[in-house]
């Protein structure tokens, strides 16, 4: 078995990290192809270096770019690789352009395609990462989901349950493998060795980059305005270069910059931003990895957005959605500083993400593939004589293989009239709702 990686930016790298670590151990055939959208050559085999996982096999080097020009010189450098390599499947993970490319290109040559981290939604289609995600789960073969409330977004979209696999997120695989690999390390940026972070309380991590929050002057104002006020907490924010123009450019950045306990400074290397998160007492982001990262690290968040495609952090406990509202963000924060009851709540949270075995359950789902053909892309030679999808209420002790062994059937959805089910085989549905095929 020949496995392909795609991948195009920071967050995939660190997310697949685990998965490749996975793949390497057990022997199995690897092609890792880097697009090279972010960053030149060498800050890029820095990167994998770093992280110590092999350095790419490939590396498109496209560079920056509108989303078209980048999408489609990456499937023009994609398919000459695969080509190529012939591989038995192609991963790629999350909602970039690097993962629309890998996917489109691969499911045309009738190469199997796993998608990590499938079954997102922010149904904000406003958002290229939702398209991008949304694009992608329509050619793939394999879905590597994070969480049952993901897995229902795909079924409740036409999906087989068949080809759906929650094996938790590799966020958890890759902050526990990471931090390990940066606690060795130690801090390497001098701002923060400066600032003597170990020796800090109270400290606030703070990332702001969405155009939906830094180019709306009215938002960033009222989030300022917040940060003005949190002045008992050490406020740390590395910042993103657009955002510092953007900030300046609305005549804020220096007002920022003048409080006491506000330290800018520049953005961070990955392992020295995830040693700051784990020691940091609240999360302050509009960013979505970084809501996983801090529920997986027992860190309390607020998220400075009005919707979110990891809502599992919120019900769980563990994150809030705050908007830009200067008095929702300073109530929770204050609650979370100053009421430790709730803060040890939040903190306690528990992780929907799984607890770290997902690179594991994520292989062994594709070598089982593998084994039984799955992953053979063929034109169909039976044509299905008929076909019928039927609703019922279950009055019957029977679980879901059952149910489907007896009547030929496949079941979507399953619904006990309060919530959505995920049909595994030995879910019980007595009492249940289902919806459900018949084939002949």
């Amino acid at each position: 078995m020949k496995i392909a990686v795609v991948l195009g930016t920071r967050p995939e790298i660190i997310k697949m990290a685990p998965i490749i670590d996975e793949i390497v151990n057990r022997g199995i055939d690897l092609c890792l192809i880097h697009t090279g959208q972010h960053y030149d050559k060498e800050m890029s085999d820095n990167f994998f270096r770093d992280l110590e996982i092999p350095s790419p096999d490939y590396n498109i080097h496209v560079g920056s770019g509108s989303h078209g020009k980048q999408t489609g010189l990456m499937m023009k450098g994609i398919e000459e690789v695969l080509m190529d390599e012939k591989p038995d499947i192609v991963l790629v993970q999350g909602d970039t352009n690097a993962v629309l490319a890998g996917a489109l290109v691969a499911s045309k040559l009738h190469i199997a395609v796993g998608h990590v981290e499938a079954g997102l939604r922010s149904f904000d289609m406003t958002m290229p990462e939702e398209i991008n995600r949304r694009a992608c789960d329509i050619v793939s073969t394999m879905y590597f989901i994070p969480t049952e409330e993901s897995a229902i977004n795909l079924l409740a979209e036409g999906f087989s349950r068949k080809n759906l696999f929650i094996t938790g997120n590799t966020v958890v695989d890759a902050c526990f493998r990471h931090l390990e690999i940066a606690r060795k390390r130690g801090f390497e940026e001098k701002s923060l060795a400066d600032l003597d972070i170990g020796n800090m309380d109270n400290i606030l991590t703070l990332t702001m980059h969405r155009a939906e929050n830094v180019d709306d002057k009215s938002r960033v104002t009222n989030i300022i305005g917040a940060l003005k006020e949190l002045n008992q907490m050490n406020i740390i924010f590395p910042i993103h270069p657009r955002t510092k123009n953007t900030l300046q450019n609305f005549g804020l950045f220096d007002e920022l910059n003048n409080l006491n306990h506000v330290h800018i400074i520049k953005p961070l290397g990955y392992l020295d931003f995830l040693q700051l998160t784990a020691k940091s007492s609240l999360i302050l982001t509009d960013s979505g990895g970084l809501q996983e990262e801090a529920i997986t690290l027992d860190v309390p968040a607020l998220t400075l957005r009005y919707n979110t495609e990891r809502p599992e952090t919120v019900t769980a406990g563990g994150n809030i959605l705050v908007g830009s509202d200067k008095d929702v963000i300073l109530e929770n924060a204050n609650k979370i500083l100053n009421d430790e009851e709730f803060a040890e709540k939040m903190r306690n949270a528990p992780n929907p993400y799984g607890q770290g075995n997902s690179a594991e359950k994520t292989v062994d789902a594709i070598q089982k593939y593998y084994d039984e053909g799955l992953l053979n892309i063929e034109a169909p030679e039976d044509i299905m004589a008929s076909f019928e999808r039927k609703m019922a209420l279950i009055k019957e002790d029977i679980t879901v293989k059952e149910f489907e062994e007896k009547n030929n059937a496949l079941i979507h959805m399953v619904f006990d009239g309060q919530k959505m089910f995920f049909p595994n085989d030995e879910l019980n549905i007595n009492e249940m709702c289902v919806t459900y095929d018949i084939y002949e």
